[in-house]
């Protein structure tokens, strides 16, 4: 019996199309095409062999609260507070078919959601930018505070699949204090406020910066503060650089006799600035060009900070309006 070359019966194996070669054994042999289906968008195709044999890889991912204007801060939420998972991933292989869902199980924050779906999109966290991200999520109305974990399973076009586990975010279900107010002088004359001087609100945890001015990430910006003569209590606000709308700062009451009529620092001129420091906890003022009649008051007082209670730290927990009185050693302020 004449065999054939080893070319062709390579040939043949490669083809698939081998139907039972005999051998000198007696013995049969039958080869069967091997194929497998894919689907890439709209479209379908079969091939011998899968081009892709990878499951997605999750990249990066984070939890940050959803409620109310304060989202910049993430990785912290609150119990009963509501959130969203982000994630970015990628396919893997030679030939990736793409991602068909990435599903989280946050049920160690929220109880039964084991398997909740990411839809994709654009979506910025701390100036990263997500390709996925989940519906609102509501955490348990009663959660222990401290780190919790979640896990992510992404999914190609292809049912290749991967779980990924060991992601944390953390629950705060403190109320964030306000500790501190101090006025500086920074200007050529103590007890009078001048370009220059500067205010400090310190509070007993990091802040978020968006809940303070939308679109603030705490880098330095500018803003207007707004004096109001009230004889010897006057008082003064911080407002956006427009000077159309209040921060959520509140107000303070300086205990003294710094203006004669209506004041503003950073309308005109030279703006005043605002800038958050998360390693002191503090957001500093230093005031602007002066517009309208200043007075010089040489007394030692104690100013007094009412917060707004729309402020709030990362987790979202607000801010009580209880007033802080100025700590140290009684001084002359501005």
């Amino acid at each position: 019996m004449a065999f054939p070359p080893k070319s062709r019966i390579a040939a043949l194996f490669a083809m698939g199309i081998l139907p039972g070669l005999v051998l000198g054994t007696g013995v049969g042999y039958s080869v069967a095409k091997m194929t497998s289906s894919a689907t890439v968008g709209a479209n379908t195709f079969t091939t011998a062999a899968s081009f892709d044999t990878v499951a997605p890889t999750v990249s990066a991912t984070v939890i940050a609260k959803a409620a109310g204007t304060g989202l910049y801060f993430a990785s912290y939420i609150k119990q009963g507070g509501t959130y969203y998972v982000y994630a970015n991933a990628t396919d893997g292989g030679a030939v990736p078919s793409g991602i068909a869902t990435i599903k989280a199980d946050v049920s160690a924050i929220t109880t039964g959601s084991t398997a909740v779906s990411l839809v994709a999109g654009s979506y910025t966290v701390e100036g990263v930018t997500y390709g996925w991200r989940t519906a609102s999520l509501t955490a348990n109305a009663s959660l222990t505070a401290g780190s919790k974990s979640y896990s992510l399973t992404s999914t190609d076009n292809n049912g290749n699949a991967a779980t990924q586990s060991g992601y944390t975010v953390t629950v705060d279900n403190t109320v964030p204090t306000s500790t501190d107010i101090q006025c500086v002088n920074g200007g050529a004359t103590v007890g009078t406020v001048e370009l220059g001087d500067v205010c400090t609100f310190t509070f007993g945890e990091i802040i978020d910066p968006e809940s303070i001015l939308a679109g603030w990430t705490g880098a330095s910006t500018s803003v207007v503060v707004r004096f109001t003569n009230s004889g010897n209590n006057d008082t003064f606000a911080v407002w956006n650089a427009a000077n159309t709308a209040q921060l959520n700062l509140g107000s303070v009451n300086t205990k003294g006799n710094y203006v004669t009529t209506a004041v503003t620092a950073g309308a005109s001129g030279t703006a005043s600035t605002m800038v958050l420091n998360t390693g002191t906890n503090t957001v500093t003022i230093t005031l602007g060009t002066i517009a309208g009649t200043v007075a010089n008051d040489s007394n030692n007082n104690t100013a007094a900070w009412t917060p707004s209670a729309s402020a709030f730290d990362r987790a979202g927990n607000a801010m009580p309006t209880t007033n802080r009185n100025e700590t140290g050693t009684n001084d002359k302020d501005f």
